[in-house]
């Protein structure tokens, strides 16, 4: 039963079949980069995260960022490889695993 700020019970409007909508906050792991500056840039990475899914792609962009990634269009990048372990297992967490291919390039981007 519902209760007010004096936890008293709250008696109007109470449903216990009556879905409420809570949203949640959910926040995403950022992670650091172990790749130095000058390291060759010979992975590229395609994605296409669903308009369903903003703020996950907008954090995979970050993230890109932080791998210091360099975008060539909106949703092809080219880094270092390989990607963190951890930062595959935390996408495959998150349900992206099947929304971005990587692709080893023959030699280096050069911007």
């Amino acid at each position: 039963m519902p209760v007010n700020i004096f936890g008293l019970p709250s008696f109007g409007d109470f449903n216990p079949k009556k879905k409420r909508n809570i949203p949640k906050r959910q926040y995403l792991c950022s992670f650091v980069s172990n790749f130095h500056k000058d390291t060759p840039k010979n992975l590229l990475l395609i994605y296409d995260i669903p308009e369903g899914k903003k703020k996950e792609r907008d954090w995979f962009r970050r993230q890109l960022k932080n791998f210091d990634f360099i975008m060539i269009q909106r949703s092809v990048w080219v880094g270092p490889s390989p990607l963190p372990e951890e930062f595959i297992d935390y996408l495959k967490r998150i349900g992206l695993q099947k929304e971005f291919k990587t692709f080893k390039l023959a030699k280096s981007y050069v911007s």
